[in-house]
């Protein structure tokens, strides 16, 4: 059976691959396995078949022979890393620093952005939001800071490029418009290596199809 993964119908970041279906299907791209996707409107997101496999009612998820569902796309990262070839290297402490990245990468440098985005999106038009927005620019400045100091030299966070690294460049391109990035020039650089490969290229690819096609429709 081939693997199944849910995305958005009409993405709301018009096709710049920030959806997280994009995590799942660069996963599945480096791997060399066929996938296919289920497209689903904001309201059958929230039906009770959608939410059967995503209690939260968002994407994506991932079903595949046997019957496993999951939703949460580092749970779905690290289980596609795991169960084929090429996002984990072999050595049994190396396997488990590249675990570790992708657990930062959500747990440790995306909250701050994530906090970021939303005061933006909820908050610009609030009276305070001139006072707060520096503070959690700073916030972000500090992780960056941290993540830039411990990849100064290397190309990727821990030796060959692996899951962890996928994960972590698919988090710091949130930042993509937002200037804070092009402050440290390796981070920039990462993630540009990151975008350059080939499997990227590919996911990207098929998600901007389908918001293109969804543009086309009106």
């Amino acid at each position: 059976m081939t693997p199944t993964i849910t995305a958005f119908e009409a993405s709301p970041d018009r096709g710049k691959g920030q959806a997280r279906d994009m995590r799942v299907r660069w996963a599945l791209e480096e791997v060399g396995q066929p996938y296919d996707v289920r497209l689903l409107s904001f309201r059958q997101m929230k039906e009770p078949a959608h939410r059967a496999l995503h209690p939260f009612g968002q994407i994506p998820t991932y079903e595949e022979k046997g019957g496993l569902a999951l939703f949460e796309s580092g749970a779905i990262v690290l289980h596609i890393a795991q169960q084929h070839a090429g996002l984990l290297p072999r050595d049994a402490h190396a396997r488990a620093r590249a675990v570790n990245w992708i657990f930062a990468a959500l747990s440790t440098v995306e909250p701050p952005i994530v906090e970021r985005e939303t005061a933006w999106f909820v908050e610009r038009d609030k009276p305070w939001y001139a006072e707060h927005a520096p503070m959690l620019d700073e916030r972000v400045r500090k992780r960056l800071g941290e993540l830039s100091a411990r990849l100064a030299g290397h190309e990727w966070l821990d030796g060959a490029f692996s899951a962890g690294d996928l994960m972590m460049v698919m988090v710091l391109r949130r930042l993509s418009s937002s200037g804070l990035l092009q402050e440290y020039p390796n981070l920039h650089a990462y993630v540009a290596r990151g975008e350059d490969r080939p499997a990227f290229q590919r996911a990207f690819a098929a998600q901007l199809a389908v918001f293109t096609a969804a543009a086309a429709k009106g």
